[in-house]
């Protein structure tokens, strides 16, 4: 299992929300590469990107300091928000990028997504968001009857590299993640599933780890900047 570390931009800042509320962000780091850098120097394999405005916008606006990570680390990265067409994924993966998380466009124009896990293979990952069990778009605004699984298992042929899991109600509240619903998804579909929201304690971590699915890795944010997930602790558990 991979640890991805979550570096949320909003305002060219590293933040953190509660439950995607832009209106509760915490900033963590005036400097998302210093930041970055960090947690490439504490032993992390891949880092994990989010541009909150880019996910209202329907566009990239943190485009600066995603391209100042991506220069200043070594390692992959990965980036959702407001990336919703075949130019906007070929600009960033032209400028390093990864891999690309697609997540309103899975729901509201899966062919794109086909289109791109085709034109890049194993560069293309589907981020799913959801309240009970429903998905949410547009930087979690907006509620669909879409079901996670049956959005997951359409993309089963597509050649996307991984899902990303995201239980919304978990994200930035330091509760725990939703271990029974995460590995439910993973067992479910073929494709690589990454945890995402409320991971935060390395008894989350291990709790992950030993769920009974394949799972691909585990997002944390708040808990790395915090300190109550040790970071190089996290990945001796998961390398061990």
């Amino acid at each position: 299992m991979i640890l991805y570390p979550a570096i949320d931009l909003k305002d060219g800042q590293a933040v953190r929300l509660v439950r995607g509320a832009m209106e509760q962000a915490t900033v963590f780091n005036d400097d998302p590469a210093a930041q970055a850098k960090s947690f490439v120097e504490a032993g992390c394999e891949w880092l994990h990107l989010v541009d909150l405005n880019g996910a209202f916008a329907g566009e990239p606006v943190n485009a600066a300091p995603v391209e100042a990570i991506l220069k200043a680390c070594d390692v992959p990265a990965q980036l959702g928000g407001g990336i919703r067409d075949m130019a906007t994924i070929e600009r960033w993966i032209d400028k390093g990028l990864a891999r690309v998380i697609l997540g309103t466009v899975a729901v509201e124009n899966p062919a794109l997504v086909r289109e791109a896990a085709r034109a890049f293979p194993d560069r293309i990952a589907v981020g799913i968001d959801a309240r009970d069990g429903r998905v949410a778009t547009k930087g979690w605004a907006k509620e669909t009857d879409v079901m996670v699984t049956d959005l997951a298992r359409s993309f089963e042929d597509a050649g996307v590299a991984a899902i990303i899991y995201t239980d919304i109600n978990r994200d930035g509240a330091m509760q725990g993640p939703n271990v029974a619903a995460t590995a439910a998804l993973a067992n479910a579909v073929s494709i690589p599933v990454i945890a995402s929201g409320g991971v935060s304690s390395l008894a989350d971590i291990k709790a992950l780890r030993d769920c009974g699915a394949p799972l691909n890795g585990a997002i944390s944010g708040r808990a790395l900047y915090d300190g109550a997930l040790d970071l190089g602790a996290a990945l001796k558990v998961l390398r061990h």
